[in-house]
């Protein structure tokens, strides 16, 4: 690379086949915007993991440079809002979908899509918590708005727990006193989910089973990032008056339910989405996330990869090898 060049993970198309390659561009290749910013770090996702392999329909142009997030300093800016040397983070938005996102050294942003990075976090840390760690924020918050509070005599469940927004729902939710059950269907997990704070463990296998309309009251409520049977399950299984946080499509888009739950029982289904999220609760998420998950909280569920990891990694996490939060570092 030469001084006026970095480099960026670029998505094209050959035929029907999504390509991946290391390339190098300049900041004139950048799409318009009125923020520059050096990414420092960005972080893998479900969803990237759909984008850069192919498997599902998330890009809707080529070339892309793919990443739903990412967290760096500001380079130059035409807004009032942000000044060169500003720490900021950027998360939804539908970068890496429509707009270039943050595998890459250097990003051209507009400024609304940005939050400023909370005082007392650094970048790694907020790619830690990332796009999945904000859901997840944003999960406990519908939960906590709904009625819930630590300390009932039923647990709050977390389904998909060894996966991103799982594994940090579960941290958020022990360290605000909640008791914690997770879901997981690999049993060699269930030490990492315990170190998280989850107190108990239940099977994928058993909650994947068509529920009954009704079942016995076992949560208090639940994060969902799972969806579809899985999803059924759990409203059958929430107490009266409860609520449900769900996140994620992962098992399917279909809901085999009936009104049952939500008529006898009084359950709330809180659809949580990280991408049609105001500004004004963006910042509080994170604030709220700068306030209750230290980086600490996230050593055991964090590493670290290049952007040329990427391609592998991407194929990982679809086939469900990897658990909790993956960092990208662009300049590795």
């Amino acid at each position: 690379m030469t001084q006026d060049t970095f480099k960026a993970l670029v998505l094209t198309q050959e035929g029907k086949k999504t390509v991946a390659t290391i390339q190098p561009l300049t900041v004139g290749d950048l799409p318009e915007g009125d923020v520059l910013v050096a990414v420092e770090y960005s972080s893998l996702n479900y969803k990237d993991g759909l984008a850069v392999t192919g498997k599902g329909k998330i890009v809707r142009q080529f070339p892309m440079v793919p990443g739903i997030d990412l967290a760096g300093v500001v380079l130059e800016s035409s807004s009032p809002d942000y000044r060169s040397g500003d720490k900021v983070i950027l998360t939804g938005w539908s970068v890496g979908e429509r707009y270039w996102g943050g595998y890459t050294q250097k990003a051209r942003l507009q400024s609304r899509w940005l939050v400023p990075l909370p005082t007392g976090m650094d970048t790694r840390t907020a790619m830690a918590i990332g796009t999945a760690g904000f859901t997840a924020m944003l999960c406990v918050m519908a939960l906590e708005e709904a009625g819930m509070v630590p300390g009932g005599d039923k647990p709050i469940l977390v389904t998909g727990a060894s996966g991103g927004v799982g594994s940090v729902a579960v941290v958020l939710l022990a360290k605000l006193g909640y008791r914690v059950h997770a879901v997981s269907g690999r049993p060699e997990t269930e030490g990492y989910l315990r170190e998280l704070g989850a107190t108990g463990l239940v099977s994928r296998e058993e909650m994947s089973q068509p529920p009954k309309p009704l079942e016995a009251q076992r949560w208090a409520g639940a994060v969902d990032t799972v969806g579809s049977t899985m999803l059924a399950r759990v409203l059958a299984e929430v107490d009266y008056g409860g609520a449900v946080a769900a996140c994620g499509l992962a098992g399917g888009a279909d809901l085999p339910t009936t009104v049952m739950p939500f008529i006898l029982r009084g359950v709330r289904l809180l659809g949580v989405d990280s991408v049609l999220c105001p500004l004004a609760r963006r910042r509080q998420a994170w604030a709220r996330l700068a306030q209750d998950l230290s980086g600490n909280a996230l050593q055991s569920i964090a590493h670290i990869a290049s952007l040329e990891e990427v391609p592998q990694l991407a194929g990982d996490i679809i086939a469900g090898r990897v658990r909790g939060r993956t960092i990208i570092d662009p300049n590795a």
